[in-house]
């Protein structure tokens, strides 16, 4: 069978642009000029005899047949980029981002129990505080902690745990301060934040403070840096207890006001349509072996896909 096929080098930069949402986006996705995604554009236009894009102010969008057009190329390109990766099963590493915090405390001793479970697949493991773009395959899982969990059709995620959230400080910085009997208490306390207050506010709200000021204190980005932060003696932080209970239990940390509070929770999350893949499977199973009874009655405990929101900036 003789198929015609359009240029490919055109298709790959129309598939690009209909992600990025502009010329020069994609372009720098693609490491060319702007000049050259436009020519691309205007060839693939030409082989296929279709308009797929209309000029909107100073750039261009979409028409209704290249929407189309490019949702069956995304297709296309996935069964291609599936194909080339079945070839190389057994060969590639397993590649799994995983949240900095869980990945040095909790998964870095049990890394030969991790690879007997592979069965033999090699795994990289990437400790990173940004989400993959799995449409770039940039991962093949990733493990993060979401307090709410937004995923479209092509991602499956499964809950593996949802800790307790406990506010924490040394025991050196206790001493210095009066004790805390209630969470209006640790109000006037230095708090640790990660990128925001707002962890720290959600907190206050579900202890029962109906008037939360202006939160302050330093952000520090990573969970796993509040921790440490805390164990320094800088202030109280608020943590996962799968980072701190074995720093409490050594009695590095003081958990300063035990409260039964959640906020989120840990999800294995990969393409749906590598969900089924033995090594996924069987990473799913193990992290639930490693952490037994980490989920109330009542958890999500199963594969779910919540549809994305209508954009939001």
């Amino acid at each position: 069978m003789n198929r015609r096929l359009p240029p490919l080098l055109a298709v790959r930069a129309f598939e690009g642009f209909s992600r990025c949402g502009s010329v020069r986006q994609c372009a720098e996705e693609l490491a060319v000029s702007h000049t050259v995604i436009s020519r691309h554009i205007q060839n693939l236009e030409a082989a296929v005899g279709t308009k797929l894009v209309k000029k909107s102010g100073r750039g261009l969008e979409m028409t209704r047949e290249g929407q189309r057009y490019a949702a069956q190329l995304r297709r296309a390109l996935e069964i291609i980029a599936d194909a080339s990766s079945d070839l190389r099963q057994g060969e590639d590493a397993l590649h799994v981002c995983c949240m900095a915090g869980l990945a040095s405390r909790r998964l870095l001793g049990r890394l030969g129990e991790l690879e007997e479970a592979l069965n033999g697949r090699e795994l990289t493991l990437e400790p990173t505080s940004t989400r993959p773009d799995f449409s770039r395959n940039e991962a093949d899982a990733e493990i993060v902690y979401l307090e709410e969990l937004n995923l479209g059709e092509e991602l499956c995620a499964e809950l593996f745990a949802r800790p307790l959230i406990r506010a924490v400080a040394s025991p050196a910085f206790c001493n210095r301060f009066a004790e805390v009997t209630c969470a209006e208490d640790l109000l006037g306390l230095p708090l640790i934040h990660e990128r925001n207050t707002q962890r720290w506010s959600q907190w206050f709200s579900i202890a029962g403070v109906t008037d939360i000021p202006r939160l302050r204190g330093p952000r520090l980005w990573h969970g796993h840096l509040t921790l440490e932060a805390a164990c320094m003696g800088q202030g109280v932080a608020l943590v996962s207890e799968l980072l701190a209970d074995e720093k409490i239990a050594a009695g590095e940390l003081i958990d300063v006001l035990p409260m039964t509070i959640r906020l989120g929770g840990y999800y294995f999350i990969a393409p749906t349509r590598k969900w089924n893949d033995k090594a996924i499977v069987r990473l799913r199973r193990w992290l639930h072996s490693v952490f037994p009874g980490e989920l109330e009655k009542g958890d999500i405990n199963a594969p779910v896909r919540v549809p994305s929101p209508v954009s939001a900036p």
